[in-house]
Formats: C-alpha cells, sequence, structure tokens
C-alpha cells in the first residue's frame, strides 16, 4: 500500500474527502518527525511508538577490500509495534 492508497481507505473509514484524509495524514507524518527529531517519543497506544535512538561509533568492514574502517555515531529513527498491532500481524 502506498500513500494514496493509504488516503482513499482513511477518507472511505472516516466519510470524508481525499484531500482531508490527506491533510490530516501529511499532519500526522510531520508531527511525528518533528517530535521525534528532538529527542521525544510519540506513542499511539496498541499501535506502537517512533522514537529517535543513539547508535554509537564502531568498527567494520569495507566488504570489498576487507579494510577496517570506522562508522560514525548517528542517530536513527525507531518504531516499536504496539501489542495490538503485533497480534494483528500474527494472525
Amino acid at each position: 500500500m502506498n500513500k494514496t492508497d493509504l488516503v482513499k481507505e482513511v477518507s472511505k473509514k472516516v466519510k470524508t474527502s481525499q484531500r482531508v484524509a490527506q491533510n490530516i495524514i501529511d499532519a500526522l507524518a510531520e508531527t511525528v518527525e518533528k517530535t521525534v527529531a528532538k529527542g521525544n517519543k510519540v506513542t499511539l497506544v496498541g499501535f506502537g511508538t517512533f522514537e529517535a535512538r543513539k547508535r554509537a561509533s564502531r568498527t567494520g568492514r569495507n566488504p570489498q577490500t576487507g579494510a577496517a574502517i570506522k562508522i560514525a555515531a548517528k542517530v536513527s529513527p525507531v518504531f516499536v509495534p504496539g501489542k495490538k498491532f503485533k497480534e494483528e500481524v500474527n494472525k
């Protein structure tokens, strides 16, 4: 499912226009992105949690040459699914 399909499904479920549904989805995504970028969590009970996690620097290997390379530390966005979401996927 891509974003267009998601907009159509949401608009059907809430009985609104696709334009309104797209605005809602865009606002949700933007709010989650900005909140996680600030270092805060976004928890949607039953669905999951969006958060940023720090990854330490480490030594890796270049697969072509086998030479050791340093991989810099970074912050990565992470989604942890909630219990209800996991149960629905594993039906």
